[in-house]
Parts: C-alpha cells; sequence; structure tokens
C-alpha cells in the first residue's frame, strides 16, 4: 500500500483509542477483553440462516471465497475523497463491532473481504458488517 496507509493506520489507531476511552477501558486496549466475550458477538450461522444470507449477500454483489470461509466485494467511486470517506464510515463502525475488515483501497476501488478470524470463518458478525458496508456504499 503505498503512502496513504501509515495515515489511515494513524486514523484508525486514534479512532481505536477514542473507542476504548468512551467503553471505559482506558488503555489497555482490546487485547483486555476476554475471548469469551468475544467469541459470544460472532455467533455461527445455521445451515439454514448461511444459505439464506449468502443467497441476500450475492444478490447485493458479494462473493463467496472459494480458498477460505469468507465474503469478498469490490467497491467503485466516483473519486479517491469518496472512497476514502466510505472506508472512515465503515472504520468507525467495525471498530464499535471489534470487528474489523481485510481491505485494499487505490484510488477510487475500495476491496472488502470479512471473515471472523477469532472462529475461523464466516460469522453473524461478518454479515452484519456486510450489510452496514452496503448501506454506506449506497449513501455516497
Amino acid at each position: 500500500m503505498g503512502g496513504g496507509g501509515v495515515g489511515l493506520r494513524l486514523a484508525l489507531f486514534g479512532a481505536r483509542l477514542a473507542a476504548a476511552a468512551s467503553a471505559g477501558q482506558g488503555g489497555s486496549g482490546p487485547g483486555s477483553r476476554s475471548l469469551s466475550a468475544m467469541s459470544s458477538q460472532s455467533h455461527w450461522l445455521t445451515t439454514e440462516e448461511r444459505t439464506q444470507v449468502l443467497l441476500e449477500l450475492k444478490a447485493s454483489g458479494w462473493s463467496e471465497l472459494g480458498e477460505r470461509d469468507a465474503i469478498y466485494k469490490e467497491f467503485n467511486f466516483k473519486t479517491f475523497n469518496q472512497a476514502f470517506g466510505f472506508m472512515t464510515r465503515v472504520a468507525l463502525q467495525a471498530e464499535k463491532m471489534n470487528h474489523h475488515p481485510e481491505w485494499f483501497n487505490v484510488y477510487n476501488k475500495v476491496q472488502i473481504t470479512l471473515i471472523s478470524h477469532d472462529c475461523g470463518g464466516l460469522t453473524k458478525r461478518d454479515v452484519k458488517l456486510a450489510q452496514f458496508i452496503d448501506k454506506a456504499a449506497a449513501s455516497v
């Protein structure tokens, strides 16, 4: 990632510190959260839920990744400013959810992969973030 990656990392670090402070975590950071608390938010999808949700997500442009249990979507905006604004909205929501996307940005293009690393696959948390991402993209 070019020189812009450092600025984004700093912005996300600042957002993380602000979120931790407002949650009463002080400077202890995300490592202080228990694994059971994180896992309880990452509920697995039942077979029926997974089938239904994947149909809905695919209809809105998401695709399943063959090499791992994750979903992927590419977004194209008119300008870099629109792409970065979109990423900022997603970053703030991801921080609230403590669920961070894998993503890549070049100028007006943003590629996003969602997976719950702590569970090793797709969960309800990924679906919720994907739905937010779609709404955020539609509002740009």
